[in-house]
């Protein structure tokens, strides 16, 4: 159950999306005074090191953020970067002094960056050593009573924060999807949520890969959202093609990670245009083949 490290995985092309839709998405809620609580179902550890010995293993960031980072994404003088994915890198840089990218943050720490005092993050960790790192990341920013991390299962209790008192809440449901039953629970969570709290935002991150639970999944959360009266999004990026294909010596090749996913509930009306001039140039800038694609899809 806890064998998920996303320090592996940190900065990778999925993380890319999640967050460029994460920081679009909070960016515009806070702009009305009234508070806001983010509650984060899987929040990790919530910094990663780009240079460390886990992040090195896989080299994901490679093929993500830091190809991002560099000359390939300015495109010409006359391209300039979309305004989703130029706050996005903005972001990341801020943690990153003297030029060099060192150091990814993970949801946890970009939520925090945005916030303003009176807000509130209740970040959630069942990992041991994720939620002790995440428990050390957070005492660094001296954020007091603003923080709480909790050492439980976000599907079972999340929903205790739901409405909060200010009556205005973005859920981030991100989990690693290692178990085929939390395609399930996602989906369970989510519609129990927004039972509880039918205004709340509700962003979903889920991998698209040869699963029939993969696939599903963003099927049940729009039947839901529809069923509810909802309005909801739902953008994909693809970065290859996901078949599993034999080299010449005969040994299986697995693509990893091809595609993800993100599926909003109440979202902001701005994001699918924001959106779209985001991910197309993603779609061109992280393409491993030529299977790299991105969708925004809206309705409700």
């Amino acid at each position: 159950m806890f064998s998920y490290r996303h320090a592996f995985h940190a900065g990778n092309h999925a993380d890319v999306l999640k967050h460029t839709v994460l920081i679009a998405t909070l960016e515009h809620l806070l702009e009305k005074p009234t508070p806001i609580t983010v509650v984060d179902t899987h929040a990790g550890a919530g910094l990663y090191r780009l240079d460390g010995d886990y992040a090195g293993t896989s080299g994901e960031a490679a093929d993500g953020v830091l190809r991002l980072l560099g000359p390939a994404a300015e495109g010409a003088p006359e391209q300039p970067l979309p305004p989703a994915l130029a706050r996005y890198l903005e972001v990341v840089r801020s943690f990153n002094r003297g030029g060099q990218a060192r150091v990814y943050p993970g949801s946890p720490f970009i939520t925090h960056h945005l916030l303003r005092d009176e807000d509130k993050l209740k970040l959630y960790e069942l990992h041991p050593t994720d939620a002790r790192t995440l428990d050390a990341n957070i005492a660094q920013l001296d954020a007091g009573r603003q923080i709480a991390v909790l050492r439980e299962d976000g599907f079972g209790s999340a929903t205790k924060f739901l409405p909060p008192p200010s009556r205005r809440a973005l859920v981030l449901v991100d989990p690693s999807y290692e178990l085929k039953t939390d395609y399930g629970r996602t989906a369970a969570f989510v519609g129990e949520a927004v039972k509880r709290f039918a205004t709340g935002v509700y962003a979903v991150w889920y991998p698209i890969i040869p699963r029939p639970e993969a696939h599903d999944l963003p099927r049940r959360l729009k039947t839901l959202a529809n069923k509810a009266g909802k309005p909801w999004l739902h953008a994909t990026l693809t970065v290859k093609s996901s078949k599993i294909t034999t080299n010449a010596e005969g040994e299986t090749r697995r693509p990893g990670l091809p595609a993800s996913g993100m599926f909003l509930i109440n979202p902001p009306y701005t994001l699918a245009e924001q959106l779209r001039p985001a991910l197309a140039r993603l779609a061109e800038v992280l393409a491993q083949d030529r299977h790299a694609a991105f969708t925004v899809e809206a309705g409700g």
